[in-house]
């Protein structure tokens, strides 16, 4: 097949003077795009780069292709990530991952958490905050967590994230608010473990590739925060335990909360879902990624699919091979 690879580098864009450090981790390598371009033409395609932005457009228009392997993740708005799947809707290119409304609806986390929690998932509380002066009215315990609505890798979440008093949640707000230029959502801070669930497939046959827990090295889980920093040097901060050093039982109830959650939320081909117990042991959704990250050997998914002995080549070779047999069925 003639396969386009839909993608943003983080060299293609420049963060504005005095912007937070994190403000472009989104975004991919060099080494990323190059892996997956060889494990795609390691099956015989012809894999060839997009790019994203205009230059997908001008691409797509030029010369489609018999289909787009999407990890771009788009710039501008809250629903940058459906930028590329909406493209290649208008001109009849399928490519995969999830469709436009599902990457945008994902993205924003309180609209993902109202659509899970009508599916009867349980999903850790919160609110939407526009204003520091909103958080007089908030309804949460502390202590709380604050974070920007729409964005991923943990942008904005910083070790520092957990709240225990009203004037440190106003000062982390605050810090949001101005550095990302987009609301803040305000959760209950959940206590317990936190696992992250890789899931392929689409709809009813979806299924869990692995489940992976994350323990932190140092400090008590009750205050663990997978932060920004955290994930940039996880090897020295985490403990990755896949399956989760827990009772087959729990492990169950996370899986079925994360599977519930994906298919609430329709995801397609592959997808990452990270959930957390509360005081109460019970697992509680935080958000979905359908959009997971695939940088070899760093990224959480790429982490947990290679402990259960599917390398980056194949871990391409199945998210590639879910989307051709939803296109076959469709």
């Amino acid at each position: 097949m003639d396969i386009g690879i839909a993608f943003d580098l983080k060299s293609d864009f420049t963060a504005a003077p005095g912007a937070p450090d994190d403000r472009l981790e989104e975004y991919d390598s060099e080494r990323t795009i190059a892996a997956i371009e060889a494990a795609l033409s390691r099956r015989g395609h012809r894999a060839r780069r997009m790019g994203g932005g205009k230059r997908f457009l001008a691409a797509l228009l030029a010369e489609p292709p018999e289909l787009v392997f999407n990890v771009a993740e788009g710039a501008g708005s809250r629903s940058r990530e459906a930028h590329v799947p909406a493209a290649c809707e208008m001109v009849g290119v399928p490519c995969t991952h999830s469709d436009p409304l599902t990457l945008a609806l994902a993205l924003d986390k309180a609209l993902a958490k109202s659509v899970v929690a009508a599916a009867g998932v349980a999903v850790a509380r919160g609110a939407v905050v526009s204003r520091v002066e909103q958080l007089a009215a908030l309804d949460l315990p502390f202590p709380c967590i604050a974070k920007p609505l729409f964005e991923g890798s943990s942008m904005g979440v910083r070790k520092g994230s957990k709240s225990g008093d009203g004037e440190q949640l106003r000062r982390d707000v605050l810090r949001l608010l101005t550095g990302y230029e987009q609301p803040a959502l305000v959760e209950e801070f959940l206590t317990g473990p936190e696992f992250t669930v890789g899931i392929l497939g689409s709809g009813e046959s979806a299924r869990v590739l692995a489940t992976m827990e994350i323990h932190p090295r140092g400090g008590a889980t009750a205050d663990f925060v997978y932060s920004v920093e955290v994930k940039r040097v996880w090897d020295e901060q985490v403990e990755y335990h896949v399956p989760p050093r827990r009772p087959p039982a729990l492990v169950a109830a996370i899986e079925a909360v994360a599977l519930a959650s994906y298919r609430a939320l329709q995801c397609r081909d592959v997808g990452r879902v990270d959930v957390r117990l509360g005081a109460d042991g019970r697992p509680r959704f935080i958000e979905l990624n359908p959009l997971p990250g695939i940088n070899p050997g760093w990224s959480d998914l790429c982490v947990l699919a290679e402990r259960v002995g599917v390398d980056h080549d194949a871990l391409v070779g199945r998210i590639l091979e879910q989307a051709l047999a939803r296109l076959a069925r469709s």
